[in-house]
């Protein structure tokens, strides 16, 4: 069930060359390291969709299923990635790609062989309200 839009930024490191170079075109940007989530992460699925519809290839250096670690390798200089706008803070800095919006829908799954508990059911319904 979608509950929410998650806008998802390209970022780098501050001194990193790409944070520091102005408004960019996709094809600049792939042509450095990246780190990607996981391969079978829909974050994943979103950005390769976008280089492969551009007919680009990202320079995938690393990959990992975990945020925070992303966020840590940019903000160290390894590489860019892409970042849900919540995440960004003065450890990375974001890459402006002008007509570029990417975001991503999140929200819940129910097993319905399984049941829920009151908390469950009273935190779905509270998330529901909200859209």
């Amino acid at each position: 069930m979608p509950v929410w839009d998650d806008p998802l930024d390209f970022v780098a490191a501050p001194e990193h060359p790409l944070a520091n170079s102005g408004p960019m075109k996709l094809e600049d940007v792939v042509r450095y390291p990246a780190v990607f989530p996981g391969g079978n992460t829909f974050t994943h699925h979103i950005v390769s969709g976008l280089c492969e519809a551009q007919g680009l290839k990202p320079n995938i250096a690393m990959s990992t299923n975990y945020m925070e670690t992303i966020k840590m390798m940019v903000s160290i200089g390894l590489a860019w990635s892409v970042l849900p706008r919540t995440m960004l803070d003065e450890q990375v800095a974001r890459i402006p790609l002008p007509g570029v919006q990417l975001n991503r829908q999140l929200g819940y799954i129910l097993h319905t062989e399984r049941t829920l508990s009151n908390a469950a059911r009273a935190f779905m319904k509270l998330l529901d309200a909200q859209t």
